[in-house]
Protein backbone atom coordinates (compact mmCIF):
# COMPACT_ATOMS: atom_id res chain seq x y z
CA UNK A 1 0.00 0.00 0.00
CA UNK A 2 1.57 2.83 -0.85
CA UNK A 3 0.50 6.94 0.77
CA UNK A 4 -1.77 7.91 -2.27
CA UNK A 5 -4.55 9.25 -0.07
CA UNK A 6 -7.38 7.95 -2.56
CA UNK A 7 -9.84 4.73 -2.53
CA UNK A 8 -11.36 4.52 -5.59
CA UNK A 9 -10.42 5.01 -8.95
CA UNK A 10 -12.42 5.16 -12.60
CA UNK A 11 -10.74 4.50 -16.17
CA UNK A 12 -12.33 6.14 -18.78
CA UNK A 13 -11.94 4.85 -22.33
CA UNK A 14 -9.73 1.90 -20.44
CA UNK A 15 -7.89 -0.93 -23.07
CA UNK A 16 -4.60 -2.17 -23.15
CA UNK A 17 -1.76 0.28 -22.71
CA UNK A 18 -1.17 3.09 -20.37
CA UNK A 19 -5.23 2.67 -19.00
CA UNK A 20 -4.36 -1.27 -18.17
CA UNK A 21 -0.91 -0.66 -16.69
CA UNK A 22 -2.36 2.01 -14.31
CA UNK A 23 -5.36 -0.39 -13.69
CA UNK A 24 -2.96 -2.54 -12.33
CA UNK A 25 -0.90 0.24 -10.64
CA UNK A 26 -3.81 1.61 -8.88
CA UNK A 27 -4.96 -1.98 -7.33
CA UNK A 28 -1.92 -2.78 -6.48
CA UNK A 29 -1.65 0.05 -4.37
CA UNK A 30 -4.99 -0.67 -2.17
CA UNK A 31 -7.42 0.81 -4.65
CA UNK A 32 -10.73 -0.11 -6.21
CA UNK A 33 -11.15 -0.05 -9.76
CA UNK A 34 -13.92 0.59 -12.56
CA UNK A 35 -13.08 0.37 -16.08
CA UNK A 36 -15.18 1.99 -18.38
CA UNK A 37 -15.61 1.48 -22.25
CA UNK A 38 -17.48 1.23 -25.14
CA UNK A 39 -16.52 -2.61 -25.79
CA UNK A 40 -16.17 -4.45 -22.10
CA UNK A 41 -15.54 -7.77 -23.58
CA UNK A 42 -11.92 -6.57 -24.25
CA UNK A 43 -11.60 -5.26 -20.33
CA UNK A 44 -12.49 -8.84 -19.24
CA UNK A 45 -8.69 -10.78 -18.98
CA UNK A 46 -7.76 -6.96 -17.15
CA UNK A 47 -10.90 -7.48 -14.85
CA UNK A 48 -10.27 -10.65 -14.03
CA UNK A 49 -6.32 -10.13 -13.03
CA UNK A 50 -6.87 -7.21 -11.22
CA UNK A 51 -10.47 -7.74 -9.76
CA UNK A 52 -11.60 -4.48 -11.10
CA UNK A 53 -15.48 -4.09 -12.03
CA UNK A 54 -16.16 -3.01 -15.85
CA UNK A 55 -18.95 -0.71 -17.01
CA UNK A 56 -20.13 0.14 -20.56
CA UNK A 57 -20.48 3.32 -21.76
CA UNK A 58 -20.19 6.01 -25.01
CA UNK A 59 -18.02 8.73 -23.72
CA UNK A 60 -20.08 11.25 -25.85
CA UNK A 61 -23.31 10.60 -24.67
CA UNK A 62 -23.99 13.06 -21.14
CA UNK A 63 -26.93 10.50 -20.24
CA UNK A 64 -24.34 7.87 -20.16
CA UNK A 65 -21.40 9.64 -18.29
CA UNK A 66 -23.78 10.37 -15.64
CA UNK A 67 -25.86 6.64 -15.64
CA UNK A 68 -21.56 5.35 -15.48
CA UNK A 69 -20.70 7.20 -12.27
CA UNK A 70 -23.98 6.73 -10.49
CA UNK A 71 -23.54 2.71 -11.11
CA UNK A 72 -19.69 3.04 -9.76
CA UNK A 73 -21.28 5.31 -6.67
CA UNK A 74 -23.47 1.96 -5.96
CA UNK A 75 -21.15 -0.75 -6.62
CA UNK A 76 -17.37 0.64 -5.24
CA UNK A 77 -18.63 4.03 -3.94
CA UNK A 78 -17.71 7.68 -5.65
CA UNK A 79 -14.70 7.36 -7.06
CA UNK A 80 -12.11 9.92 -6.02
CA UNK A 81 -9.71 9.53 -8.91
CA UNK A 82 -10.94 9.52 -12.16
CA UNK A 83 -8.38 9.04 -15.44
CA UNK A 84 -9.97 10.24 -18.79
CA UNK A 85 -7.88 7.97 -21.69
CA UNK A 86 -10.30 7.75 -24.46
CA UNK A 87 -9.04 9.71 -27.75
CA UNK A 88 -9.89 8.98 -31.51
CA UNK A 89 -8.31 10.56 -35.09
CA UNK A 90 -9.04 10.51 -38.41
CA UNK A 91 -6.36 10.74 -40.73
CA UNK A 92 -6.19 11.97 -43.86
CA UNK A 93 -5.65 15.33 -45.56
CA UNK A 94 -7.80 18.18 -44.53
CA UNK A 95 -9.49 18.72 -48.04
CA UNK A 96 -10.44 15.08 -48.15
CA UNK A 97 -11.69 14.48 -44.34
CA UNK A 98 -15.30 14.00 -43.46
CA UNK A 99 -16.74 16.27 -41.63
CA UNK A 100 -18.96 14.44 -39.23
CA UNK A 101 -16.15 11.46 -38.89
CA UNK A 102 -13.92 14.79 -37.47
CA UNK A 103 -16.69 15.60 -35.69
CA UNK A 104 -16.92 12.53 -33.73
CA UNK A 105 -13.29 12.21 -33.24
CA UNK A 106 -13.10 15.71 -31.59
CA UNK A 107 -15.90 14.28 -29.26
CA UNK A 108 -14.62 11.37 -27.83
CA UNK A 109 -11.10 13.44 -27.42
CA UNK A 110 -13.06 16.37 -25.60
CA UNK A 111 -15.95 16.78 -25.29
CA UNK A 112 -16.50 12.75 -23.53
CA UNK A 113 -13.38 14.43 -21.43
CA UNK A 114 -15.53 17.32 -20.47
CA UNK A 115 -18.66 14.69 -19.34
CA UNK A 116 -16.61 12.81 -17.12
CA UNK A 117 -14.60 15.78 -15.20
CA UNK A 118 -18.01 17.65 -15.18
CA UNK A 119 -19.37 13.99 -13.24
CA UNK A 120 -15.82 13.79 -11.19
CA UNK A 121 -16.40 17.47 -9.80
CA UNK A 122 -19.76 16.96 -8.84
CA UNK A 123 -18.68 14.40 -6.17
CA UNK A 124 -15.44 16.17 -5.10
CA UNK A 125 -16.46 19.23 -4.57
CA UNK A 126 -18.75 18.74 -1.72
CA UNK A 127 -16.19 16.38 -0.68
CA UNK A 128 -12.91 18.39 -1.24
CA UNK A 129 -10.73 15.89 -1.83
CA UNK A 130 -10.07 13.75 -5.40
CA UNK A 131 -8.20 13.80 -8.62
CA UNK A 132 -8.71 14.17 -12.15
CA UNK A 133 -5.99 13.10 -14.41
CA UNK A 134 -6.33 13.28 -18.03
CA UNK A 135 -3.90 11.90 -20.84
CA UNK A 136 -2.87 14.14 -23.73
CA UNK A 137 -0.58 13.20 -26.52
CA UNK A 138 2.14 14.54 -28.04
CA UNK A 139 -0.75 16.21 -30.20
CA UNK A 140 -1.46 18.34 -27.11
CA UNK A 141 1.05 20.64 -27.87
CA UNK A 142 2.02 20.23 -31.23
CA UNK A 143 -0.25 19.58 -34.46
CA UNK A 144 0.88 17.00 -36.98
CA UNK A 145 0.31 16.89 -40.97
CA UNK A 146 -2.44 14.57 -41.67
CA UNK A 147 -3.68 14.59 -38.20
CA UNK A 148 -5.84 18.09 -37.60
CA UNK A 149 -8.54 15.80 -35.77
CA UNK A 150 -6.52 14.76 -32.99
CA UNK A 151 -4.85 18.35 -32.87
CA UNK A 152 -8.24 19.45 -32.53
CA UNK A 153 -9.28 17.22 -29.54
CA UNK A 154 -6.35 16.39 -27.85
CA UNK A 155 -5.70 20.85 -27.80
CA UNK A 156 -9.14 21.03 -26.45
CA UNK A 157 -8.66 18.60 -23.91
CA UNK A 158 -5.40 19.95 -22.61
CA UNK A 159 -7.32 23.38 -22.50
CA UNK A 160 -10.14 21.74 -19.93
CA UNK A 161 -7.18 20.52 -18.07
CA UNK A 162 -5.68 23.98 -17.50
CA UNK A 163 -9.27 25.24 -16.77
CA UNK A 164 -10.12 22.79 -14.75
CA UNK A 165 -6.72 22.41 -12.43
CA UNK A 166 -7.42 26.33 -11.44
CA UNK A 167 -11.01 26.31 -10.98
CA UNK A 168 -11.05 22.74 -8.51
CA UNK A 169 -7.36 23.11 -7.23
CA UNK A 170 -8.32 26.01 -5.16
CA UNK A 171 -11.03 23.44 -3.87
CA UNK A 172 -9.04 20.85 -2.83
CA UNK A 173 -9.33 18.56 -6.65
CA UNK A 174 -5.99 17.92 -8.34
CA UNK A 175 -6.26 17.89 -11.64
CA UNK A 176 -3.35 17.14 -14.20
CA UNK A 177 -2.75 16.98 -17.75
CA UNK A 178 0.14 14.03 -19.33
CA UNK A 179 1.95 14.79 -22.35
CA UNK A 180 2.99 11.50 -23.58
CA UNK A 181 4.77 12.62 -26.15
CA UNK A 182 6.34 9.44 -28.16
CA UNK A 183 5.00 5.86 -29.05
CA UNK A 184 4.10 3.87 -26.16
CA UNK A 185 5.32 0.49 -26.31
CA UNK A 186 3.08 -2.74 -27.02
CA UNK A 187 2.68 -6.25 -27.71
CA UNK A 188 2.52 -4.93 -31.87
CA UNK A 189 4.97 -1.91 -31.01
CA UNK A 190 8.16 -3.14 -29.76
CA UNK A 191 11.48 -1.06 -29.21
CA UNK A 192 13.93 -1.66 -31.95
CA UNK A 193 16.82 -4.32 -30.78
CA UNK A 194 19.14 -1.24 -31.94
CA UNK A 195 17.36 1.41 -29.96
CA UNK A 196 16.25 0.00 -26.72
CA UNK A 197 13.80 1.89 -24.54
CA UNK A 198 12.99 4.23 -27.43
CA UNK A 199 9.10 3.88 -26.77
CA UNK A 200 7.43 4.31 -23.64
CA UNK A 201 6.60 1.98 -21.43
CA UNK A 202 3.17 1.70 -20.31
CA UNK A 203 4.11 0.71 -16.39
CA UNK A 204 6.74 3.44 -16.72
CA UNK A 205 3.81 5.85 -17.63
CA UNK A 206 1.50 4.35 -14.75
CA UNK A 207 4.29 4.83 -11.55
CA UNK A 208 4.34 8.75 -13.08
CA UNK A 209 0.50 8.79 -12.56
CA UNK A 210 0.82 7.52 -9.35
CA UNK A 211 3.75 9.35 -8.40
CA UNK A 212 1.31 12.43 -9.07
CA UNK A 213 -1.36 11.31 -6.86
CA UNK A 214 0.91 11.24 -4.05
CA UNK A 215 1.81 14.55 -4.33
CA UNK A 216 1.11 17.41 -1.25
CA UNK A 217 -1.20 19.48 -2.18
CA UNK A 218 1.57 22.05 -1.38
CA UNK A 219 3.48 20.97 -4.59
CA UNK A 220 1.06 19.70 -6.91
CA UNK A 221 1.81 19.10 -10.87
CA UNK A 222 -0.93 20.36 -12.95
CA UNK A 223 1.15 19.17 -16.29
CA UNK A 224 3.67 16.22 -16.69
CA UNK A 225 5.45 15.28 -20.08
CA UNK A 226 6.69 12.27 -21.09
CA UNK A 227 9.06 11.52 -23.74
CA UNK A 228 11.69 8.74 -24.48
CA UNK A 229 15.74 9.81 -24.47
CA UNK A 230 14.71 9.49 -28.73
CA UNK A 231 11.91 11.85 -28.96
CA UNK A 232 12.88 15.03 -30.95
CA UNK A 233 11.81 18.69 -29.40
Amino acid sequence: MTDIPYSTALIVGAGPGISASAGRALAAAGLKVALAARDTGKLKPLAAEIGAKTFAVDVVDPAAIARLFEQVDADLGPPDVVIYNASARVRGPIAELDPEAVRKAIEISAFGGFLVTQQAAIRMVPSKQGAILLTGASASIKGFPLSASFAMGKFALRGLAQSAARELGPQGIHVAHFNIDGAVRSAVRPDPTDRPDSTLDPDAIAQTYLAVLAQPRSAWSLEIELRPWVETF
